[in-house]
């Protein structure tokens, strides 16, 4: 579900919701919800996706997010602590001499 959709995040959690939930053939909720059956589809299979990223331990989307952007910046950190710590000894031994 990337990018921008004419659908709004809440149609497609219920659609989803209603598909799983339903005894009809996927194709006919789609209809009769007005979407294509392969974006239902696709919406069923990237919900399922999502729910068996999830961690036991009940980690929200929004959660793993935030996860990956402040290891990403703790990455970013450790760097330029290393890139200054060179820089530091560089200039020690410059003044040593």
């Amino acid at each position: 579900m990337s990018g921008k959709s004419k659908y709004p995040e809440q149609f497609r959690k219920d659609a989803v919701e209603l598909a799983r939930s339903s005894d009809r053939p996927l194709r006919r909720v789609a209809r009769e919800l007005g979407v294509n059956h392969e974006t239902l589809r696709n919406w069923v299979r990237a919900a399922d996706r999502a729910q068996a990223a999830a961690p036991v331990a009940g980690v929200s989307a929004d959660e793993r997010q935030e996860l990956r952007e402040l290891r990403k910046r703790v990455a970013e950190l450790e760097l330029e602590k290393e890139i200054l710590r060179k820089a530091a000894a560089y200039f020690a031994k410059e003044m040593g001499r």
